[in-house]
């Protein structure tokens, strides 16, 4: 498992992080009675991000590239990181409540804001509300509650893509996208509810990011070996370089290099591949950032130098996952859907 789930853009992350560090703990152990209720699809209250509402996901980095999904071929169902972490709140149930405010609010100023938008510029993006599980579930030593909890997670996830499926796909292709919490969350949906279905033939691609996804998690859906390759999958876990070669290697798991767009071990992708980087301010790009490189199932980088980069020491760069690698993934999702749409 990752080992830091939480979602926040990189400046200021110095000092996001440190609040995150002294979040609440779920309280006691995982009961189904103080699940909150299940959300109800057909309300769009219950979407983070939907083609029929103004939300975050309409947003464009910069004013001349237009948001796109109203013409787009294609479809994009997102599925974000997590945004739950009980801040200084007691008692802290095991899974955050579509209707809590502040978990909303986090989630839509970060993951839709900076995530989300990667899609919008060839498809139509879906994001729904869910039950999310706790920060804490990744790092608790109560399993089960843990298991229990991301199970909620699913639920809920499988619900929504289902009343995507059954009342607005009307069999466009569509893009499963998804970070950390929603990576695991994806990949299990893909897995149930696309492999080996119907389905298959309308998935463009997916990307599984933040999550370590096993070679053999699926039977037929195989890792993205070219940058046009389609009913594939991408996934990595960035870390800084140095610490990232010291890690053990996890040989069995996917990474992707998002600067070549394929798995292969040890090719070094330079920074002037990078196309650009959106950080914590969502209007300013950083063009060549981050270099990328395949290393025993995770993909090292250089340390990025950004305002205030001096005040960033962590080495696992999961938070930027996605944000460093911002306009390649955009180029990357716009070639693969039109080399399905040919």
């Amino acid at each position: 498992m990752s080992r830091l789930i939480l979602y926040l853009p990189l400046w200021p992350a110095f000092f996001l992080l440190t609040a995150a560090c002294r979040s609440s703990r779920p309280t006691g152990v995982f009961e189904p009675k103080n699940t909150p209720e299940a959300p109800v699809y057909a309300d769009l209250a219950n979407w983070a991000a939907h083609p029929e509402k103004t939300d975050a996901a309409d947003q464009t980095p910069c004013p001349d590239m237009p948001d796109r999904q109203q013409t787009a071929g294609v479809d994009v169902f997102f599925l974000y990181p997590t945004s739950y972490y009980g801040l200084r709140r007691k008692p802290v149930n095991w899974n955050a409540s579509t209707d809590d405010t502040a978990v909303n609010a986090r989630t839509d100023s970060a993951a839709i804001l900076h995530q989300a938008t990667i899609f919008n510029q060839v498809g139509r993006v879906y994001a729904p509300r869910y039950r999310q599980a706790h920060l804490n579930a990744f790092f608790s030593r109560d399993k089960k509650s843990a298991e229990q909890a991301l199970e909620v997670a699913y639920t809920d996830a499988s619900a929504a893509f289902g009343h995507y499926m059954r009342y607005w796909n009307k069999g466009r292709p569509f893009i499963i996208a998804a970070h950390s919490q929603g990576g695991y969350l994806g990949m299990r949906l893909i897995r149930d509810f696309i492999e080996n279905t119907p389905l298959e033939k309308q998935l463009v691609a997916a990307y599984l990011v933040g999550w370590p996804v096993k070679r053999d998690f699926f039977q037929k859906i195989q890792p993205c070996e070219t940058p046009e390759q389609t009913g594939c999958f991408c996934s990595w876990r960035t870390w800084e370089r140095k610490s990232g070669l010291k890690k053990a290697p996890e040989r069995d798991v996917v990474c992707t290099n998002p600067l070549t767009w394929n798995t292969r071990e040890g090719v070094y992708a330079p920074k002037s591949l990078n196309r650009g980087a959106i950080l914590g301010t969502f209007c300013v790009v950083f063009p060549q950032l981050s270099d990328a490189e395949v290393h025993a199932g995770f993909l090292l980088s250089s340390k990025p130098k950004f305002p205030g980069s001096i005040f960033f020491r962590r080495k696992n760069y999961h938070i930027g996952d996605l944000n460093l690698y911002y306009y390649n993934v955009q180029e990357n999702v716009r070639a693969r859907v039109e080399a399905f749409l040919r």
